[in-house]
């Protein structure tokens, strides 16, 4: 089996992964897609909420019924796929020749493509990484473990619980506990706003009478053997705990949702630059790192609100493949470069060409009302009646506008 070449290899098989893989295939291109667990479809086979494909189908989902749209697509298209194929190292030779070294059971592959779309999606941060110090006990999970325990195998986590952190994530897995008769005691969120969507905040708290604390923050993890309660303090603009106003939840079982971080241990090694506020890779607009023919999508580029919004990143990616090999390279006439102006915290893509309208990602620093998200260079302004940090903002800027520009396209968000 050594010796396989292809034009496009797909590394991660989730949402943003199988999207690029079908629409690379409906090019023509010759594509390969590597998954490292033992199915594909990635994490939304263990969301079985509500909430996908509202942009992209038009239909509200579960996460099951989402990626089964996409994997019998890839079924009828043919796209050949590995499963349990783990990426050991990816090599750069040239422009048009990467080598990928895959570990799966019983054999070891060698890859030679001409492109790489990085699909690996994020990682979810521990106990130790928000410093909760206390006791090592059981009954403290992140919130994708408790989710796969409880979605993927039947097993209730604990019935009394604390959620530390108010992403969507742990929204959502506030309310799936609640359905399955736990009682959550609480969620804490150590920001004096919400870091989930508006709509989760009803649906999955007020809806089931779960208190949010904001401002809060689990400074201890009391237990012999189990988590038997956990101590909580309110925060100041520093975040750090308030001495005298600590107070003990009994609790047992402690669910960390406090936030994700782009996968991208290979690119890392290969050199490319990481954006610090994003933790993915610096792209230009065909989600092209650094290095040619090396492109990144979903979560391993940016975490993102939507799931729709990975698969559409995907589909990017896959079109900046096409465009690579057909002209053995991008090449553009001139790079612009996307600043963060006032009030925003990230923006993807880093930099535009002006060969295309572009899909812009950017993300606010502060909540705020009726502001306006503008771009001062091309004289574009959008009207918004509120902004928050967890409510990614998703502009398209037109090609047109793009060509008014010099060496540089400011976002912003303000009052007028």
């Amino acid at each position: 089996m050594a010796g396989l070449v292809y034009d496009v290899v797909v590394i991660g098989g989730g949402p943003a992964g199988l999207a690029a893989a079908i629409k690379t295939t409906e090019y023509g291109l010759k594509t390969l897609v590597l998954e490292q667990g033992e199915k594909l479809g990635g994490i939304t086979l263990q969301c079985i909420h509500p909430g996908f494909g509202i942009h992209y189908f038009k239909e509200d989902l579960t996460g099951p019924e989402f990626i089964y749209r996409f994997i019998k697509k890839i079924e009828s298209l043919g796209v050949e796929y590995y499963t349990n194929a783990y990426v050991e190292s990816i090599e750069y030779r040239s422009i048009m020749e990467k080598k990928i070294s895959v570990i799966m059971p019983g054999r070891v592959l060698d890859i030679t493509t001409k492109t790489i779309i990085y699909t690996t999606g994020a990682r979810e941060r521990h106990r130790y990484e928000i410093n909760i110090p206390g006791a090592n006990v059981s009954g403290v999970y992140t919130a994708g473990e408790a989710q796969a325990m409880m979605d993927l195998w039947g097993v209730m986590p604990g019935k009394r619980v604390v959620i530390v952190g108010s992403g969507d994530v742990g929204l959502i897995m506030a309310r799936r506990f609640a359905l399955e008769g736990a009682r959550v005691e609480a969620v804490i969120e150590i920001l004096p706003y919400p870091g989930g969507l508006t709509r989760n905040i009803v649906q999955c708290l007020k809806d089931y009478n779960i208190p949010l604390y904001l401002s809060h923050a689990v400074v201890e993890i009391k237990g012999r053997k189990r988590v038997e309660k956990v101590v909580v303090a309110k925060v100041n603009e520093n975040l750090e705990p308030i001495p005298g106003t600590e107070r003990e939840i009994e609790c047992d079982t402690v669910v960390i949702a406090a936030g994700l971080i782009p996968q991208v241990r290979l690119l890392e090694k290969l050199g490319v630059p990481i954006d610090p506020a994003t933790r993915g890779p610096i792209v230009n607009d065909y989600l092209e790192t650094s290095i040619p023919g090396i492109f990144v999508a979903g979560n391993a580029l940016v975490i993102n609100d939507f799931v729709d919004y990975a698969v559409e990143q995907g589909e990017q990616a896959a079109d900046g493949a096409r465009l690579f090999i057909e002209n053995k390279g991008i090449h553009t006439r001139k790079w612009r470069r996307i600043v963060k102006g006032r009030n925003i915290r990230l923006a993807v893509p880093h930099y535009v060409s002006g060969d295309k309208d572009v899909v812009l990602y950017a993300r606010v620093k502060w909540p705020e009302d009726n502001v306006w998200f503008r771009i001062p260079e091309t004289g574009r302004k959008l009207f918004m009646p509120k902004v928050r940090p967890a409510e990614m903002i998703r502009y398209v800027l037109a090609k047109d506008d793009i060509l008014k520009t010099t060496d540089k396209i400011t976002l912003e968000v303000s009052g007028q």
